[in-house]
């Protein structure tokens, strides 16, 4: 591997252990073996090192997310089965879910941050409202919007509270069960 690729790797390391805030230059040229001249000439500073590298680690949360979601034996089982497998991945991915809310403190200063974090979302939506509202390419766009964003909001509220209190935290049961109380 050559340094660019040393360096996403170290980023990636970097930013799962440390967070996007408290990694270092120092920090990435010792994990990576480079050197700080390579991290300019290859990404024009550490921010876009990191960056790219939050983009790619969004897009691989992504691609879990839609595989726990298109899986046609969760699709079989219900809702319950696949809240559970959302759990699951959020438990077995926790470092993964801190990059990606830390990186809702950027979205306020960092343009390239926010239009990741919204692809992201919009993608979550469309996946979220064909998996748990039944909407298929073929539906009404408001229809998958709000669907979507019921859904995404229930997945990021319950990832959020698994991350700070798992024993308190709801449980794929009590997911669905508040879902069917509230339509």
């Amino acid at each position: 591997m050559g340094h660019r690729e040393n360096l996403i790797t170290a980023a990636r390391e970097c930013l799962l252990k440390a967070g996007y805030a408290r990694t270092t230059v120092r920090d990435l040229v010792a994990a990576s073996g480079a050197n700080q001249a390579s991290i300019n000439y290859h990404f024009g500073s550490k921010e876009q090192l990191l960056t790219q590298t939050l983009f790619d680690l969004n897009t691989e949360w992504g691609d879990m997310l839609f595989a726990v979601l298109a899986d046609p034996a969760d699709e079989k089982a219900g809702p319950e089965r696949r809240w559970a497998r959302i759990i699951e991945s959020i438990q077995e991915h926790r470092e993964l879910w801190f990059v990606n809310f830390e990186s809702v403190s950027y979205l306020q200063h960092d343009e390239t941050i926010r239009k990741i974090n919204a692809e992201g979302q919009r993608q979550a939506r469309v996946a979220l409202a064909n998996a748990f509202g039944d909407l298929g390419p073929d539906a009404d766009p408001k229809d998958v919007h709000a669907v979507g964003a019921h859904y995404y909001s229930l997945l990021v509220g319950t990832a959020l509270q698994w991350l700070t209190d798992p024993d308190e935290a709801p449980s794929a049961a009590d997911v669905v069960r508040a879902d069917r109380r509230s339509g």
